[in-house]
């Protein structure tokens, strides 16, 4: 039984990757060591890793799937209003049924937050 997917995120400067995910989504910090730390927020954790070879390289999209996206939205567009897309900066159905809002770190990864 598979029972989550964890990915990992490059990026040149671990700052980059802490202010999206713990000061931008108030995910919580659970290991930080060198090159790697380990964020969590309820069911969903991600691993950032600092190497600026692989960062210059992939700048990832995530999705998040959630079932309170109009509480979260409220959040996060307070706490971090800088960091909406451009393109997702409000909730908004998708033609493929699910409602969507996103956010956008000045690297270029993007996290979706997604109700079905």
């Amino acid at each position: 039984m598979l029972t989550r997917l964890i990915p990992s995120i490059f990026y040149a400067s671990m700052q980059d990757g802490l202010d999206l995910f713990v000061e931008g989504m108030a995910f919580k910090l659970l290991h930080r060591d060198g090159k790697l730390a380990v964020v969590e927020r309820d069911s969903a954790k991600a691993y950032l890793v600092e190497d600026a070879e692989f960062a210059a390289k992939n700048r990832p999209e995530i999705a998040i799937e959630t079932d309170t996206i109009e509480d979260l939205y409220a959040e996060l567009s307070l706490r971090s209003p800088e960091l909406l897309h451009p393109n997702g900066k409000v909730i908004e159905r998708k033609p493929w049924g699910a409602r969507e809002f996103a956010l956008l770190d000045k690297t270029g990864v993007c996290v979706v937050f997604r109700e079905w």
